[in-house]
C-alpha cells in the first residue's frame, strides 16, 4: 500500500486533563486562601453558616501518568520504566496495525492490538516497538489505549477505547503528520495518522483491519489492575509482523 499523508490536526486532539508535573501526580487544586469577612476576621473564625457559603471546588478527573517512576516494582530486566499506565488503560477489541515505510519501501506490518500499551524506544531489553535510529531515545514514547467518554449519534453517553501517543520527553521529539507533539501530553491518534520518531526517516501509518467499513466505536476489554510494566509482564512484548 502507498503512504498516506494527512493534514495536521489542531490542538483539540490533546487531552487537556493530562497535563502534570513529570514524575508527580497531577494536582489541579490551588493552595487555600485565608479569605476575610466584612469585619476583618478570617472566615475560619466566623459562624458555621459562613463556612457553608464557601464554594467547594471539585477536583477534576486525572488522566495523567501515575508518577511512580522510580519504584523497584517498575523495573524490567533491571531497567526502571519511566512510564506507568493511567487508570483508564484498556486493551482494545479493534485490531489496530502500524504500517511502516522506509522511503517508498513497505516494511512488515506491526500488529498492536494485543496489549493496552506499547513502549517505543532504542532500549530493546524493555521496548515493545524498538526504533534503532541513534536520534531516538532509549524510552522515547508510548502508544497507549485508553477508555474515554464519547457521545453517540443519538445524544446518549458511552465510553470507548481509543489510541493515544505520549512523548516521554525524548531528545528529538515525536511527530504526528509531520508536526512535533508536546511532551508529557496525551494526543489522540486517528486512522491514517503518520508517526515518526526523532530524525528517523521511517514512517508508521496507523490503520485497523476494518478501516474502510467499520464505523462503530471500540468499547475495549475490561482490564484487570494494570501492571506497572508497560506491557504487563516482566519481558518486553514481541510485536508480531504476520
Amino acid at each position: 500500500m502507498g503512504k498516506t499523508h494527512i493534514k495536521v490536526e489542531d490542538d483539540s486532539r490533546y487531552d487537556e486533563e493530562a497535563q502534570h508535573t513529570w514524575g508527580k501526580r497531577a494536582d489541579h487544586r490551588s493552595k487555600p486562601i485565608k479569605a476575610e469577612n466584612e469585619n476583618g476576621k478570617q472566615k475560619g473564625e466566623s459562624a458555621t453558616s459562613d463556612k457553608a457559603d464557601s464554594p467547594v471546588e471539585k477536583e477534576k478527573p486525572n488522566f495523567g501518568l501515575s508518577g511512580k517512576l522510580t519504584e523497584e516494582t517498575n523495573k524490567v530486566n533491571g531497567i526502571v520504566i519511566t512510564y506507568s499506565e493511567p487508570p483508564g488503560a484498556r486493551k482494545p477489541k479493534r485490531r489496530w496495525r502500524l504500517y511502516p515505510f522506509k522511503g517508498e519501501q513497505a516494511l512488515p506490518t506491526l500488529y498492536i492490538h494485543r496489549q493496552s500499551c506499547y513502549l517505543i524506544g532504542r532500549e530493546r531489553r524493555i521496548c515493545d516497538l524498538p526504533v534503532d535510529h541513534p536520534s531516538c531515545s532509549k524510552q522515547h514514547a508510548v502508544l497507549q489505549y485508553r477508555l474515554v467518554p464519547y457521545e453517540r449519534s443519538d445524544g446518549s453517553k458511552s465510553q470507548c477505547v481509543r489510541p493515544y501517543i505520549i512523548d516521554l520527553e525524548s531528545a528529538n521529539g515525536t511527530f504526528v503528520n509531520n508536526k512535533k507533539i508536546e511532551a508529557k501530553r496525551y494526543l489522540e491518534l486517528r486512522e491514517k495518522d503518520v508517526l515518526k520518531f526523532g530524525f528517523s526517516s521511517r514512517e508508521y501509518v496507523l490503520l485497523h483491519e476494518n478501516s474502510k467499513e467499520d464505523n462503530e466505536e471500540d468499547e475495549g476489554y475490561d482490564a484487570s489492575p494494570v501492571a506497572k510494566a508497560p506491557n504487563g509482564s516482566t519481558q518486553p512484548a514481541k510485536v508480531e509482523t504476520k
